[in-house]
């Protein structure tokens, strides 16, 4: 650190003594209002802070206005009623759901399935799903053309090397016989 630097460290000075404790004179931002110190200014006391809730996005602002304050009283138990009524209905389906799936089981058992076997034709029956796409075909099509072509090509420079060696196997033996034989 050169001398410049040293001096920008002895100038500033923090605005919070953390000898002294807490600094009570500064906002405490809880989203209640209520968990903050005893004593200590909020945003809540001086009505900066709002206790109800804020809509979401896409969530309806009317929606979020007490519906309590709109409603008669006739109203609000016809509404208490409907909501006991469909809570009553979904426990009735849970509890159907739930003896259906304890007869699957039972079924499963009885037939001799197993998570295993089920796995297996659950993939079976999602690679014949894909391998009757058009896509799978096309490319399927077009990966055995070029395997063809590659088989072709592959068979071609198969032919070129062995007609090369039996050109040079040739030669050799035509250079041996037209050489005198050494004794």
């Amino acid at each position: 650190m050169d001398c410049r630097q040293m001096d920008f460290y002895e100038d500033y000075q923090s605005p919070f003594d953390f000898d002294a404790g807490v600094n009570k004179n500064y906002l405490y931002l809880s989203p209640s209002g209520n968990s903050s110190p005893s004593g200590s200014p909020t945003l809540q006391k001086f009505g900066l802070l709002r206790t109800d809730p804020v809509p979401e996005e896409g969530e309806d602002v009317a929606a979020t206005i007490s519906a309590t304050e709109t409603l008669s009283e006739e109203e609000q138990e016809e509404l208490r009623k409907e909501l006991a009524k469909v809570e009553e209905e979904i426990q009735t389906l849970s509890q159907v759901l739930a003896a259906k799936e304890k007869h699957l089981a039972e079924i499963k058992r009885k037939l001799g399935i197993n998570s295993l076997q089920e796995l297996k034709q659950n993939i079976a029956k999602g690679w014949q799903d894909v391998t009757a796409t058009s896509a799978y075909k096309k490319t399927s099509e077009t990966l055995s053309q070029a395997g063809q072509k590659a088989s072709a090509a592959f068979s071609s420079v198969g032919s070129v090397i062995t007609k090369k060696l039996e050109d040079v196997n040739i030669r050799s033996i035509q250079h041996s016989i037209s050489m005198p034989a050494m004794r």
